[in-house]
């Protein structure tokens, strides 16, 4: 029987709009214009500028032909120029495609081929990387190579002969082709909300990356679901510490335009860089991963500014944060909120919702309550933890280990020209997220590891991230990264890279190998502890994750842990 409204009223355009957040600017110009809306360095813009400057943007890329169906890659840190990419780009119809800078030429070029983008905007540090790129995508063209337009962003705290370079090698300067473009351009927003509105690649640790296509009405949903799970309120000032090429900033640069706020860009994010913004633009929030957390709440006292002036919130993701972290973060006065997500679902996706009642718990509780992964976003509608067997949710009593898995507006429309690996992420209609967790009995989920990441000792499974978690208790241990090591007695058996905290005596590693695994034993089960532990610097992401393929590389060229003889 066929199901019928209570009336027949149609949409029109009257009633009905594609929703895009590129109109969240257009407001916060109306609202606000005299606000500043980006503080970088010595240069400072209001809300009634950016707009004008996103609109000569995409002014300028549509007499350039670039609108509907076009890419435009944009190489570069957090800097005015790539906060306004999110919406000049758009707003000329084409996509934003946000590049790491810490990647190689070669990969750059693979992205750039891959994504077919026809303008490369580039800061001007990162001119010779992007020029190595576009060599490699010539060489191996075999002759029918189309060069990119390409833009170079100048920035006053860099070496002023890369920008010489740049120009003589026939780049044209970001703010002349800025002003190329009209400033009252006549914008159009998407007809349909499921156009494209940004493209961004994995870190492809094992093989290709995958183009990650989102669309406007996720980006929509998204910047408006992070305020109201953050308590952030209009005209919060925040930090971007977090890179905006990784996930598109999580959704922050359309975020800040919602809530008319203040954008403070950081070209380099270090402790004394975080706590001297705080002290300087009463910055009310900022995100991080916990690496980055880390290093805030072990900076020696003369890169801090503390107590801080004003309670500060800080969103972390990226990683499963250690209870030591956060507890630590916690002490010195910031108010953290746990999440977790993907590129996939439009950067974080899931909240550790704080609960009132937590407030009452001893703080070591309150931070391994905290450090799970949560409930879903109210920009979500499904989330859930099923057997990789049979596919069927798994019971909610935080033990039997399943995949977390997402369905909802904030999920991505799938990876650009890769229908194999859309079928997979896609079946059975979940996206799958590849992260093995478990279900508590109050509905929060929690990640007990990477499918991969899992160790498989003697036939037990292993969780890196539990072991982890004991390490950074551990008085000498900065950071700490577990992986599997082949075991010729167990198969595999735990290997902790450890990086040791500034002042530590580092003259007799066995012994202090010999205490942290001494540790472990009184903290875990004995099959769990570390049977080696490697002394060293972690090698990380541009986005501050560590990098565990290397780790497990680094593991692969020790040899298995022998077999005692005795």
């Amino acid at each position: 029987m066929e199901m019928r409204d209570i009336d027949d009223l149609p949409k029109n355009a009257v009633n009905y709009m594609a929703l895009t957040p590129l109109w969240f600017l257009e407001r916060a110009a109306t609202v606000h214009p005299t606000r500043k809306a980006v503080i970088h360095g010595s240069r400072t813009y209001t809300w009634l500028q950016t707009y004008q400057r996103c609109r000569r943007l995409a002014s300028a890329l549509s007499k350039s032909s670039i609108g509907v169906g076009s890419s435009v890659a944009i190489i570069a840190p957090n800097i005015p120029a790539l906060y306004e990419a999110h919406f000049g780009i758009p707003m000329s119809g084409a996509v934003v495609n946000t590049i790491n800078i810490r990647l190689n030429a070669s990969t750059i070029a693979f992205l750039l081929g891959h994504s077919q983008s026809t303008v490369v905007i580039v800061d001007q540090e990162f001119f010779n990387l992007a020029e190595d790129a576009l060599r490699i995508m010539k060489e191996k063209s075999q002759g029918n190579f189309t060069p990119p337009l390409v833009i170079v962003i100048a920035d006053e705290s860099c070496n002023p002969e890369t920008l010489k370079y740049a120009l003589g090698q026939g780049a044209i300067e970001y703010e002349k082709f800025l002003e190329s473009g009209d400033p009252d351009f006549a914008w159009k927003p998407p007809q349909d909300e499921w156009q494209s509105i940004a493209l961004g690649y994995t870190s492809g640790t094992t093989a290709s990356p995958k183009g990650v296509v989102l669309h406007h009405r996720g980006a929509y949903l998204m910047a408006l679901s992070n305020p109201i799970i953050w308590e952030m309120n209009e005209g919060a000032v925040y930090l971007w510490t977090l890179p905006m090429f990784h996930c598109n900033g999580w959704c922050f640069p359309w975020t800040l335009a919602a809530v008319c706020g203040t954008n403070i860009c950081l070209r380099q994010v270090t402790a004394k860089g975080v706590y001297s913004a705080i002290a300087k633009y009463r910055v009310t929030h900022f995100c991080a991963a916990p690496v980055v957390l880390n290093s805030i709440v072990n900076a020696p006292p003369e890169e801090t500014i503390l107590p801080l002036p004003h309670v500060v919130r800080v969103m972390t993701a990226g990683a499963a944060p250690p209870p030591s972290v956060l507890a630590g973060m916690s002490q010195k006065g910031f108010r953290v909120t746990h999440t977790y997500g993907l590129s996939e679902t439009y950067g974080p996706s899931t909240v550790c919702a704080w609960k009132p009642e937590w407030d009452s718990l001893p703080p070591e509780t309150q931070a391994r309550l905290n450090a799970r992964q949560g409930v879903r976003y109210v920009g979500l509608e499904c989330l859930d933890v099923i057997s990789t067997q049979t596919g069927q949710p798994v019971p909610a009593d935080g033990k039997t280990i399943g995949e977390i898995v997402f369905r909802g507006n904030i999920v991505m429309k799938g990876y650009l020209k890769n229908p194999k690996a859309n079928e997979e992420t896609f079946a059975n209609g979940w996206f799958h997220s590849g992260d093995l967790g478990v279900k508590n009995p109050d509905g929060y989920i929690e990640i007990k590891d990477r499918s991969k990441d899992i160790i498989i000792s003697g036939g037990e499974n292993i969780s890196s991230v539990e072991v982890e978690n004991s390490l950074y208790l551990h008085p000498a241990v900065m950071e700490a990264s577990v992986v599997a090591r082949a075991d010729e007695r167990w198969g595999e058996s735990p290997c902790a890279f450890v990086t040791l905290k500034p002042g530590v005596d580092k003259s007799d590693e066995q012994r202090l190998a010999e205490d942290i695994m001494k540790f472990c034993r009184s903290k875990m089960p004995a099959y769990w502890v570390p049977k080696s532990v490697i002394f060293g610097p972690l090698p990380k992401t541009a986005t501050g994750k560590i990098q565990k393929h290397v780790l497990r590389a680094k593991a692969k060229e020790l040899g298995p842990v022998r077999m005692s003889k005795l």
